[in-house]
């Protein structure tokens, strides 16, 4: 009973350690500059170390569930759930983030609002881990609307607005919208886009309330007549969808990505935050935590659902894989990256539920997710470690950065083999080669559609992995390089304090890559006893048999090959320099396609168009032909009908007593005269 209660105190913990950080910062930054940094950092060790305490409760496959009174009017209760999903998850964000902290103290050393800074970062983070804690969805709301105002705040957080912390080429233009972004812009565009993914997602916990009376997972799996009854009237599904609209926004899925491709303005930490730990795998965890539930309603014809992740998540990692391809900035490749690769995920979630095996697409997106989070994390850090040294976004202002700065070059190396997809050593494999696999196992109707575009894009993502690793580490100096040089900025390796954090993720990536095979097995095995115990969700056997490493031949082909033809082009053409990519200029075809996915689809100036420019619009026409001439032509209008009739009352009263009773007695005569009709 004791280990019970301090195992419940712990899980609370988590959560609110960084809260209590964010709340305290600002006063000790009054004392102390330096106390308040390390102090911050400190309060994400706590809150990593109380998260680390829990992984024994996962492994025995056991759960912490703790509640409080919360709104008794509606018998509501606040809780957390601490099973071995979330405890996976927790820490998960808990470490990234640690160290994401630890890399903050070189990368914004000497910034004047570090104190705003610190607050919003451990905000952030304790939001983030309030969503994977919570054992309802309305505290998780609470969690959501949080990681979307710390975003909001980071991500415009140098809102001077200063040249150089833009995103996009100046000049740039789509459909007359501009493609570059200022950083207040990108806060606010953010903000926007996530709310209309939130407005769905709370109207689907409504919905779902109304029904059921309760928004805890636990009480929502126990009494499942609140989905008989919405199943009755058609709206369980649609329901759920409303759900995964949250996610949607969240996770940048199509079609409300364009937010996340813009959000690098923030400082590069804060882009690591939100690309691997919190933000934008919020969404994903979302599905992971709702997904088992509703397939536990599959009797209820909830597979639709599972379609519409799944579709979504597909056509998501296509779309920005393409514009991935062609992007100049580092950032931008890598923010692409992230929202292809939680295309992934989603795709995995998705599939599951309409499978023959459950466990296999959730064991292999969740896995995705560990991967991701790691070589992601890795990768912004060290692209921070970049635009740290040579002060410029663009890849063509990098070059030959190879001998300048050998361990940034290293563990990018490393984590960017993980992000393509490297055979057998890289973590990166083995979870996108699981997702191959539970696609082609799960015996959908469209399985082989969804296949061929998850390889499309794993080759795709080995050739602007690639890409972006020759541009900037290999060739020669560039004019950039050359100018600061001359200027007196001698380019070199950053701090130990910046390397060792993305120097850690890059390395445990390839541990995990080593023992690919045995870390699958085991996450899969726990997977399926948490499934099988909290949902009643057993593994069915095999369709398909699997040989060498346990790995689907089909699958694994599909994998060894995207990652040789993606990884070949991009060394022939970025590496070894033995063919010009500019050559793609001189045909016209090549070159309109080029120029269509350098315009993102032109998604960002239909956004525009339709949800800015084209509303203004009609206001304005509004404004100028309703309320300029009728409305306010109504005023006067009736202003003079009323000053007339006014006179003409006043002209009635003459003050006179014979006119009076004259009226009086004419009133009375035509009152009999009508009564005797």
């Amino acid at each position: 009973m004791v280990t019970e209660f301090f195992d419940a105190i712990n899980v609370w913990l988590i959560w609110i350690l960084p809260f209590a950080g964010a709340a305290i910062i600002p006063a000790i930054a009054k004392g102390s500059k330096s106390a308040r940094n390390y102090i911050a950092v400190g309060f994400a060790l706590a809150s990593a170390a109380s998260a680390a305490t829990l992984i024994p409760t996962a492994l025995a496959g056991h759960e912490v569930h703790s509640q409080v009174s919360w709104i008794s009017a509606l018998d509501l209760k606040a809780g957390v759930l601490a099973d071995p999903l979330a405890i996976i998850m927790t820490n998960l964000v808990a470490w990234i983030s640690f160290l994401i902290m630890v890399y903050s103290l070189g990368y914004m050393h000497g910034d004047r609002d570090l104190t705003r800074y610190w607050f919003f970062m451990l905000f952030f983070i304790g939001s983030m881990q309030l969503i994977v804690i919570s054992d309802n969805l309305l505290m998780v709301f609470f969690g959501w609307e949080g990681v979307g105002l710390a975003s909001y705040a980071l991500i415009g957080f140098w809102y001077h607005d200063r040249k150089k912390d833009y995103v996009g080429v100046e000049g740039h233009r789509a459909g007359g919208i501009a493609m570059w972004t200022a950083p207040t812009h990108a806060g606010m565009k953010a903000f926007l886009m996530t709310k209309a993914g939130d407005v769905m997602m709370l109207a689907g916990m409504f919905l779902i309330f109304a029904y059921a009376g309760t928004f805890g997972f636990k009480e929502l799996l126990a009494d499942q007549g609140w989905a008989q009854a919405m199943a009755a009237e058609n709206l369980l599904v649609p329901a759920a969808v409303l759900l995964f609209g949250g996610a949607v926004g969240k996770s940048a899925q199509f079609p409300l990505n364009e937010w996340l491709l813009e959000a690098m303005t923030g400082p590069t930490s804060v882009s690591a935050l939100i690309h691997a730990a919190t933000m934008v795998k919020a969404g994903v965890f979302l599905v992971a935590r709702i997904g088992p539930l509703f397939f536990a309603l599959s009797a209820l014809n909830t597979g639709q659902f599972f379609e519409v992740v799944a579709w979504t998540g597909a056509i998501t990692a296509f779309l920005l894989a393409t514009q991935a391809l062609v992007s100049p900035e580092i950032k931008k490749v890598l923010a692409y990256s992230t929202g292809s690769q939680i295309g992934y995920m989603m795709m995995a979630l998705g599939i599951a539920g309409i499978s023959l095996n459950y466990v296999d697409g959730y064991t292999a997106g969740f896995f995705h997710l560990m991967s991701h989070a790691m070589f992601k994390a890795s990768l912004f850090m060290g692209a921070g470690a970049v635009l740290h040294t040579v002060h410029s976004r663009f890849m063509t202002d990098m070059g030959g950065l190879k001998k300048y700065m050998p361990k940034t070059y290293m563990f990018m190396l490393l984590a960017a083999l993980s992000l393509a997809g490297a055979p057998l050593f890289t973590s990166g494999f083995w979870s996108k080669d699981a997702i191959f696999a539970a696609v082609l196992e799960s015996g959908y109707s469209q399985a082989m559609p969804l296949f061929i575009m998850a390889v499309v894009v794993a080759v795709m993502t080995a050739f602007y992995t690639f890409r972006m690793i020759g541009m900037t580490f290999f060739g020669g100096k560039s004019k950039h390089v050359e100018k600061i040089e001359h200027e007196g900025h001698h380019v070199h390796e950053v701090g130990a304090v910046m390397w060792v954090p993305f120097g850690i993720l890059a390395v445990a990536t390839i541990i995990v890559g080593v023992s690919g095979f045995l870390f699958e097995e085991q996450l899969h095995h726990l997977f399926e006893e948490y499934l099988g115990e909290s949902f009643g969700i057993h593994e069915a056997a095999p369709a398909t048999e699997r040989v060498f490493l346990n790995l689907n031949p089909v699958a694994a082909a599909a994998s060894f090959g995207a990652f040789g033809v993606g990884a070949a082009l991009g060394y022939v053409f970025y590496i070894a320099r033995k063919a010009d990519p500019a050559a793609i200029g001189r045909n016209i075809v090549t070159r309109g396609i080029w120029t269509f996915l350098y315009n993102r689809w032109y998604l960002n100036t239909a956004l525009y168009w339709g949800g800015v420019i084209g509303p203004m619009a009609i206001y304005r026409f509004i404004w100028r032909y309703f309320e300029s001439t009728i409305i306010d032509g109504i005023n006067p209008a009736f202003q003079g009908a009323m000053t007339y009739m006014s006179r003409w009352v006043k002209g009635s009263q003459t003050g006179i007593t014979q006119t009076y009773l004259f009226v009086f007695g004419a009133g009375i005569l035509i009152v009999v005269m009508l009564l005797l009709l």
